[in-house]
């Protein structure tokens, strides 16, 4: 174990006997006309359940995006010997199974690990164990976030599915009138890129892809230009 390890895992607790447990929480609903406050209780349950709280991470942002803002952050924020804590697999990942092995990867990497409801944590349980009831436990343990994750895409793709079949009846019945617009988040993104803010940051800070940035600002520019040379057209004819 390294230096850095070794400061991280032993850090006392308030009496300065135990060691103190260090949570993030992560929390995510997929837009921003969704509500984060019912997994807000996580936070006050983790802090009952003996964690000091480093930081809690709130993403708008679908759970089969990679390049969440700040799933990404939280990860790089990963101390040795902290957990994770979300409300359900899926708020971590509705990624494939491919990807999401592979964000179990860099989190572990960092020395850290995933508590959540579920999916039953076996490592306390494996750090006292050797031999092959250690290998055993491991296997286990594996198998059975493995398959947490494929049934948190699995069950993606079927809402996925079921929304696809949906437009198609509503088209062929005539009433299909394409998604609603996320009026919240395209004046944030206004807001925000008005303000000087890079594509990235605004799409950090507004919970959304950066495509979608780009969207939105293109097409709130091709509104705002046309309207401006009308301005200065009115003005003329009254000199």
């Amino acid at each position: 174990m390294s230096n850095k390890q070794a400061r991280s895992t032993t850090r006392a607790g308030p009496s300065g006997q135990h060691p103190l447990k260090v949570a993030r929480v992560y929390l995510r609903v997929s837009t921003g006309e969704q509500d984060l406050r019912r997994q807000e209780k996580i936070v006050s349950d983790a802090r009952a359940a003996g964690y000091y709280i480093a930081g809690v991470y709130r993403e708008f942002a679908s759970g089969a995006r990679p390049d969440r803002p700040e799933l990404l952050r939280m990860v790089a924020d990963l101390q040795p010997g902290e957990v994770i804590i979300a409300e359900k697999i899926d708020r971590i990942s509705r990624l494939r199974l491919e990807e999401a092995e592979r964000l179990v990867a860099a989190i572990r990497e960092k020395g850290a690990r995933l508590v959540v409801p579920g999916v039953v944590d076996l490592s306390e349980v494996v750090s006292e164990s050797s031999g092959v009831p250690r290998v055993v436990l491991e296997a286990v343990q594996e198998m059975m976030l493995k398959v947490a994750l494929q049934i948190a895409r699995e069950d993606y793709e079927d809402r996925r599915e079921r929304q696809r079949q949906g437009i198609d009846l509503a088209k062929q019945a005539g009433k299909y009138r394409g998604c609603r617009t996320d009026g919240t988040t395209h004046a944030r993104i206004i807001a925000l890129r008005s303000g000087g803010n890079s594509i990235a940051t605004t799409a950090r800070l507004a919970g959304c892809s950066t495509a979608q940035v780009k969207r939105v600002w293109r097409e709130h520019q091709q509104k705002v230009v046309p309207a401006l040379h009308g301005k200065q057209t009115v003005t003329g004819a009254i000199i």
